[in-house]
């Protein structure tokens, strides 16, 4: 019966990141924790690998749709990269991180979702629609940042925070992308996400397995659940109204923020 209850909270987590990019860490790991009694250093370093497979499938799916925009990924991926391995080197040298410095970054990532859920909220709200998809022609201006430097300094913090916390590849990811992308249809912004995440935490979540974080077992009955459930919220994300996703995804993270806080 527990079994089940693994496999069926992969699905749910799975389908939730199929739609908007969001569900990785900030979900499944306060859930391992919260509801499943996990271990938080397993719960990080299982939870790291779970997003990286979970998001591969859903970016296969999306390419073959021609949703992702690959120069965005390139951008991401040049920064967050190598602060995840920095940051993996630092964890070696000095172990597991220390308690008093996770409760700081848990509780500060924490508010930063919560401020973020309400900025979301807003927008979902009384926002401009941005547009389900672009002509070809004005893709390159969406896909150009507002300064070449940004997507790699936002790319080293969240490679930084993703390592240590598992937490926020698709949180703080989506709304960064917002920012930096403002033309860019949202569901273009989603596949971005889910695929710079994916060898992010590949990387991150190897690292952990090195350390001994990873409960393989537990890996193995989330992914049973989350693989289908991403397939599906993949294909639905193209066809589910903007405000929905936007309402979505502002609970999420404000659900994320709270139970990261209360760590």
């Amino acid at each position: 019966m527990h079994d089940f209850a693994f496999i069926f909270a992969g699905f749910a987590v799975g389908l939730v990141v199929g739609l908007t990019g969001v569900g990785g860490g900030s979900l499944m790991t306060p859930l391992l924790i919260f509801i499943f009694g996990v271990k938080p250093h397993l719960a990080i370093g299982t939870d790291l690998l779970f997003a990286a497979f979970t998001k591969m499938s859903g970016t296969v799916h999306l390419a073959r749709q021609r949703m992702v925009p690959w120069r965005l990924v390139g951008a991401l991926s040049a920064g967050s990269i190598p602060a995840a391995l920095a940051t993996l080197y630092v964890l070696h040298l000095v172990g597991p991180a220390d308690p008093a410095v996770q409760r700081v970054m848990t509780t500060t990532l924490g508010v930063a979702l919560l401020l973020t859920a309400i900025a979301t909220l807003y927008k979902a709200i009384h926002g401009k629609q941005i547009p389900r998809s672009l002509p070809h022609d004005q893709l390159d201006k969406a896909t150009t940042p507002r300064h070449w430097s940004l997507p790699l300094l936002f790319g080293a913090v969240i490679g930084t925070l993703v390592t240590l916390t598992s937490v926020g590849a698709g949180a703080i990811g989506v709304t960064v992308l917002m920012l930096l992308y403002p033309l860019l249809p949202l569901p273009r912004i989603v596949a971005a996400d889910i695929a710079y995440a994916v060898p992010l935490t590949l990387v991150a979540g190897l690292g952990h397995a090195s350390l001994g974080s990873v409960d393989w077992s537990l890996l193995a009955k989330l992914l049973a659940g989350s693989l289908p459930g991403i397939w599906l919220g993949s294909r639905l994300v193209s066809k589910t109204p903007d405000r929905v996703i936007r309402s979505l995804l502002s609970m999420l993270l404000a659900y994320a923020g709270a139970k990261l806080i209360a760590i």
